[in-house]
């Protein structure tokens, strides 16, 4: 059952973050001025940024539970959503906040921000935030690769219990 809600929440998350970069936001530029589609997707990018956190904590939960009762194959796999999870923390509650303060800034000046002085920095730190968003990308694509494909099995040799061959499983 914690097999098919890992691949599940896997997918959840990687969809959603697929659909966000490739799909939403090119569209939602593509229809609407530059001001209004990057308030939508501002909102969009915060949404998938608290759907990312939580889906990342539960699936480095459930994939140590995996791997201490001896299930090997979810070893890189949490390893994986946690280098997500450091994504999502880098690129929007880290970055974010700082493109914000430069958003309010040209607004409190009575300026577009693409005609501000801010926007350059505002221009740097969005490129860094799409590289590192196109960095989790592809780390979920990787992680959907690498999910093993049926219900794993504990490796158990005979005459040791799942302690230690969980033990050898870290190794």
């Amino acid at each position: 059952m914690e097999h098919r809600a890992f691949r599940l929440i896997s997918m959840i998350w990687v969809g959603s973050l697929l659909t966000l970069g490739l799909v939403a936001a090119p569209v939602l530029f593509s229809m609407l001025d530059r001001t209004s589609a990057g308030s939508v997707a501002a909102q969009l990018f915060r949404i998938e940024a608290i759907i990312g956190v939580v889906c990342a904590l539960v699936l480095i939960v459930i994939g140590n539970r995996f791997v201490k009762s001896g299930i090997a194959d979810y070893k890189r796999v949490r390893w994986i959503a946690a280098v997500m999870l450091l994504c999502v923390l880098l690129g929007y509650f880290a970055l974010q906040p700082f493109m914000n303060s430069l958003r309010m800034a040209a607004q409190e000046a009575g300026t577009e921000l693409a005609n501000s002085p801010y926007a350059r920095q505002f221009g740097i730190l969005h490129g860094v935030s799409s590289a590192i968003y196109l960095i989790e990308c592809l780390f979920g694509l990787a992680l959907i690769w690498r999910l093993p494909g049926a219900a794993p099995v504990a490796i158990v040799p005979k005459n040791k219990s799942a302690k230690m061959a969980a033990k050898r499983a870290r190794r």
